[in-house]
Protein backbone atom coordinates (compact mmCIF):
# COMPACT_ATOMS: atom_id res chain seq x y z
CA UNK A 1 0.00 0.00 0.00
CA UNK A 2 1.52 3.37 -0.88
CA UNK A 3 2.07 5.75 2.17
CA UNK A 4 -0.14 8.17 0.84
CA UNK A 5 -3.27 5.66 1.03
CA UNK A 6 -2.95 6.40 5.09
CA UNK A 7 -2.70 9.90 5.21
CA UNK A 8 -6.81 10.01 5.59
CA UNK A 9 -6.42 7.56 8.53
CA UNK A 10 -3.49 9.48 9.91
CA UNK A 11 -5.60 12.56 9.76
CA UNK A 12 -8.82 10.76 11.26
CA UNK A 13 -6.10 9.49 14.35
CA UNK A 14 -4.44 12.92 15.09
CA UNK A 15 -7.81 14.47 14.92
CA UNK A 16 -9.81 12.39 17.16
CA UNK A 17 -6.91 12.39 19.56
CA UNK A 18 -6.06 16.04 20.16
CA UNK A 19 -10.61 16.28 20.05
CA UNK A 20 -10.35 13.80 23.16
CA UNK A 21 -7.58 15.25 24.68
CA UNK A 22 -8.71 18.60 24.63
CA UNK A 23 -12.40 17.59 25.66
CA UNK A 24 -11.17 16.09 28.59
CA UNK A 25 -8.84 19.02 29.17
CA UNK A 26 -12.04 21.52 28.99
CA UNK A 27 -14.61 19.22 30.81
CA UNK A 28 -14.17 21.31 34.44
CA UNK A 29 -15.27 24.46 32.86
CA UNK A 30 -18.04 22.58 31.09
CA UNK A 31 -17.04 23.41 27.52
CA UNK A 32 -16.23 20.96 24.43
CA UNK A 33 -13.59 21.32 22.14
CA UNK A 34 -16.03 22.67 19.61
CA UNK A 35 -17.15 25.80 21.49
CA UNK A 36 -13.60 26.14 22.68
CA UNK A 37 -13.37 26.66 18.65
CA UNK A 38 -16.05 29.26 18.36
CA UNK A 39 -14.86 30.90 21.13
CA UNK A 40 -10.81 31.16 19.69
CA UNK A 41 -12.38 32.58 16.72
CA UNK A 42 -14.94 35.20 18.62
CA UNK A 43 -11.83 36.32 20.70
CA UNK A 44 -9.68 37.00 17.49
CA UNK A 45 -12.81 39.03 15.91
CA UNK A 46 -15.76 39.43 17.69
CA UNK A 47 -19.01 40.67 16.15
CA UNK A 48 -18.77 38.21 13.09
CA UNK A 49 -22.07 37.35 11.26
CA UNK A 50 -22.75 33.80 11.81
CA UNK A 51 -22.27 32.12 8.52
CA UNK A 52 -18.76 33.41 8.67
CA UNK A 53 -18.02 31.97 11.91
CA UNK A 54 -19.64 28.66 10.41
CA UNK A 55 -16.68 28.59 7.93
CA UNK A 56 -14.04 29.96 10.07
CA UNK A 57 -14.79 26.87 12.49
CA UNK A 58 -15.52 24.54 9.49
CA UNK A 59 -18.37 23.11 10.44
CA UNK A 60 -21.70 22.94 9.62
CA UNK A 61 -24.76 25.90 9.97
CA UNK A 62 -27.23 24.19 11.91
CA UNK A 63 -24.42 22.66 14.26
CA UNK A 64 -23.28 26.31 15.09
CA UNK A 65 -26.65 27.74 15.32
CA UNK A 66 -27.59 24.30 17.98
CA UNK A 67 -24.26 25.31 20.00
CA UNK A 68 -24.90 29.45 19.94
CA UNK A 69 -28.24 28.88 21.18
CA UNK A 70 -27.00 26.42 23.91
CA UNK A 71 -23.78 28.96 24.70
CA UNK A 72 -26.26 32.10 24.32
CA UNK A 73 -28.58 30.85 27.13
CA UNK A 74 -25.07 30.23 29.38
CA UNK A 75 -24.63 34.30 29.18
CA UNK A 76 -20.99 33.36 26.77
CA UNK A 77 -22.17 34.23 24.00
CA UNK A 78 -24.80 36.87 22.14
CA UNK A 79 -26.80 36.76 18.73
CA UNK A 80 -27.99 40.16 17.99
CA UNK A 81 -29.89 40.75 14.39
CA UNK A 82 -27.39 41.95 11.34
CA UNK A 83 -28.58 45.81 10.81
CA UNK A 84 -28.78 45.29 7.15
CA UNK A 85 -30.04 41.88 6.78
CA UNK A 86 -33.13 40.52 8.92
CA UNK A 87 -31.54 36.95 8.28
CA UNK A 88 -28.15 37.35 9.23
CA UNK A 89 -26.82 37.46 13.12
CA UNK A 90 -24.13 39.03 14.64
CA UNK A 91 -22.10 36.68 16.89
CA UNK A 92 -20.17 38.25 20.30
CA UNK A 93 -18.55 37.03 22.82
CA UNK A 94 -19.42 38.34 26.13
CA UNK A 95 -17.08 39.27 29.13
CA UNK A 96 -17.86 35.60 30.43
CA UNK A 97 -17.16 33.78 27.56
CA UNK A 98 -13.85 35.75 27.48
CA UNK A 99 -13.07 34.73 30.66
CA UNK A 100 -14.43 30.65 30.09
CA UNK A 101 -11.67 31.04 27.20
CA UNK A 102 -8.94 32.43 29.41
CA UNK A 103 -9.09 29.85 31.78
CA UNK A 104 -9.21 26.67 28.67
CA UNK A 105 -6.18 28.15 27.13
CA UNK A 106 -4.93 27.95 30.12
CA UNK A 107 -5.81 23.89 30.49
CA UNK A 108 -4.96 23.31 27.27
CA UNK A 109 -1.36 24.35 27.84
CA UNK A 110 -0.07 20.76 28.24
CA UNK A 111 -1.83 19.47 25.21
CA UNK A 112 -0.33 22.34 23.33
CA UNK A 113 3.43 21.65 25.09
CA UNK A 114 3.13 18.15 24.81
CA UNK A 115 2.67 18.32 20.61
CA UNK A 116 5.20 21.43 20.83
CA UNK A 117 8.10 18.64 22.71
CA UNK A 118 7.78 16.63 19.77
CA UNK A 119 7.85 18.81 16.69
CA UNK A 120 11.20 20.90 15.97
CA UNK A 121 10.17 24.76 14.80
CA UNK A 122 10.50 23.60 11.07
CA UNK A 123 8.72 20.89 11.69
CA UNK A 124 5.24 22.55 13.11
CA UNK A 125 5.91 25.15 9.89
CA UNK A 126 5.94 22.27 7.92
CA UNK A 127 3.52 20.25 9.16
CA UNK A 128 1.00 23.56 9.07
CA UNK A 129 1.96 23.75 5.47
CA UNK A 130 0.80 20.20 4.74
CA UNK A 131 -2.48 20.15 6.30
CA UNK A 132 -3.37 23.51 4.69
CA UNK A 133 -1.95 22.05 0.74
CA UNK A 134 -4.42 18.31 2.39
CA UNK A 135 -7.17 21.01 3.12
CA UNK A 136 -7.10 22.69 -0.25
CA UNK A 137 -6.58 20.09 -2.18
CA UNK A 138 -9.66 18.09 -0.61
CA UNK A 139 -12.02 21.70 -0.63
CA UNK A 140 -11.11 21.79 -4.42
CA UNK A 141 -12.88 18.57 -5.21
CA UNK A 142 -16.37 18.72 -6.84
CA UNK A 143 -18.84 16.81 -5.52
Amino acid sequence: MKRSHRIPMQLRAAYLSMHRQTNAHLASLRITADQFVCFTILCEENGIIQKELVQRATSDANTIRAMLILLEKQNLVTRKPHPQDNRARIVSITDKGRRITSKAISLLEPVRKQIEDHLTETRAKNLNNLLQTVSEAIDGLMI
